[in-house]
């Protein structure tokens, strides 16, 4: 077994015990609970595609983990390190991440083994357009089987080539561009998707704070104003976790990256530190900021919330008695390892679980999905109707007080939700009632004493609910 196969091993143990933990507390059948635990289909591929004038075999996985819901959703990753136990444990995490959000989907997720960085862009379209096609044979993707979206190493443009690759095969199928989310706006994406998961990240953490009884135990006010915060990763979901946490008043005071980290006890200016970036291709040498060298010891440095947003395994056993945040928020999937959560929930550290906090972006997806299946923009029918109507009870105001308002004031006091607005307005509440779902099972359930084990009972309880209106169990 190779270093990543083991790993992946580990991940996937790790998700089983998160879930035994929370079966634990529950009164339902033993058979059920299996079923619930079990992956239900795995698809393993071997494609050849030529690649630098050689033939070149690539291999594939989707791992489909529960169909208690259909279809199933769960983005697909290309990255050396992609092992079967990693795509059952990304899949599996899916599944409850869906149930714990109210997404009426069934967990799956995908995997190439391939690195992105080492080929063309003319490379992996072959390589992407050639997966497509082994799954639209097995019919392992459509909009009402299976819906990929990007995932480590993936993005729109992937996505793009995956539902042309598929409209392609299902010429007149007028749903056909739902087989895929995460496309380009104009391939049926939908605006807001970019930032969904950090935007997730922001309102889970925003809901956990408005609780004064809960972060006073923690020796923390409520709020997020002037709350330090340190981020491992800045991609998609680091960077806008932390453009989010800097507008509402928190200090990110460390940013880590492969190639090491920089820190600022002032707070770091985000939107500069992403400019930076751009331009010199890293993190390091930012004005004013230290380097940090070993972007690991950011992990350990003294913070009120820790972001990791990267990859699983991030915190382990070998560092976990380190780590001196109040609340870790774990926007990757899987970055806390069961041997470490026992030692920082020890310590008295509040861990905000992935299956919770980064469904921001499968929430999003399935309003994506939504719109595909519609075939119309959210917003165009009711945008104008919205707009006449604010319209005339501001016409109404200056009426009754004799006062005029700006034309800015107006329009501002005027303006209808386009989907930017709705599809937001969608992920806030989808996160406030998850979070009070999960908050409401700790405290109806003295015996949960975590808010993973308490997101994964009722999780568990909703998917088990849809098995009995299926009849499998009275």
């Amino acid at each position: 077994m190779d270093n990543h196969e083991e790993e992946g091993k580990k991940f996937l143990d790790t998700v089983m015990y998160y879930y035994d933990k929370a079966a634990a507390h529950t009164n339902l059948p033993a058979g059920v609970l299996e079923q619930i635990r079990l992956c239900n289909s795995v698809y393993k591929v071997q494609f050849p595609v030529e690649i630098d004038g050689e033939i070149k075999n690539v291999e594939g996985i989707r791992v489909q983990h529960s169909h208690h819901k259909l279809p199933t959703k769960g983005g697909i990753r290309y990255s050396m390190s992609v092992s079967e136990d990693e795509v059952k444990a990304l899949a599996t995490l899916m599944t409850f991440k869906c149930a714990v959000v109210n997404v009426p989907f069934g967990g799956a997720k995908g995997g190439v083994k391939i690195n992105p960085r080492e080929h063309t862009e003319k490379t992996l379209e072959k390589v992407t357009r050639r997966f497509a096609s082994e799954l639209i044979k097995k019919n392992l993707i459509g909009p009402a089987m299976d819906v990929p979206a990007p995932d480590y190493g993936t993005g729109s443009r992937e996505m793009a080539w995956i539902a042309d690759t598929y409209m392609t095969f299902k010429h007149g199928d007028t749903g056909a561009q739902g087989c895929v989310t995460g496309k380009p706006i104009g391939l049926g994406g939908i605006r807001g998707r970019t930032e969904a998961t950090g935007l997730g990240v922001f309102f889970g953490l925003r809901e956990f704070f408005s609780f004064e009884d809960d972060t006073k135990k923690i020796g923390l006010s409520a709020g997020l104003k002037g709350k330090t915060v340190i981020i491992q990763g800045f991609g998609n979901v680091g960077y806008y976790s932390a453009k989010f946490l800097q507008e509402e008043g928190a200090l990110v005071v460390g940013i880590a990256e492969f190639e090491g980290g920089v820190y600022d006890g002032n707070g770091l200016d985000i939107e500069e530190l992403f400019k930076h970036r751009q331009h010199n291709k890293s993190i390091l040498n930012f004005a004013n900021a230290t380097n940090i060298p070993n972007s690991g010891d950011l992990l350990e440095m003294t913070c009120d919330i820790l972001i990791p947003a990267a990859l699983e395994n991030q915190i382990h056993e070998g560092n976990a008695d380190k780590i001196k945040a109040k609340v870790i928020a774990e926007a990757a999937n899987g970055p806390v390892t069961r041997d470490a959560e026992i030692i920082l929930l020890k310590k008295g550290i509040v861990i905000i679980p992935d299956l919770y906090l980064n469904a921001g972006g499968v929430t999003v997806s399935y309003f994506e999905w939504l719109k595909n299946l519609s075939n119309v923009r959210f917003g165009r029918m009711g945008k104008r109707a919205e707009e006449k109507s604010y319209n005339r009870i501001v016409n109404a105001l200056e009426d009754a007080t004799g006062k005029k308002i700006s034309i800015e004031e107006r329009m501002e006091l005027t303006q209808g939700a386009d989907e930017e607005d709705i599809v937001r307005s969608g992920l806030e509440d989808s996160m406030i009632t998850a979070y009070h779902e999960i908050r409401e099972a700790m405290i109806q359930t003295p015996s949960i004493t975590d808010l993973r084990t308490a997101a994964f009972y009722i999780a568990i309880r909703k998917i088990a609910l849809s098995y009995q209106m299926m009849g499998i169990f009275p």
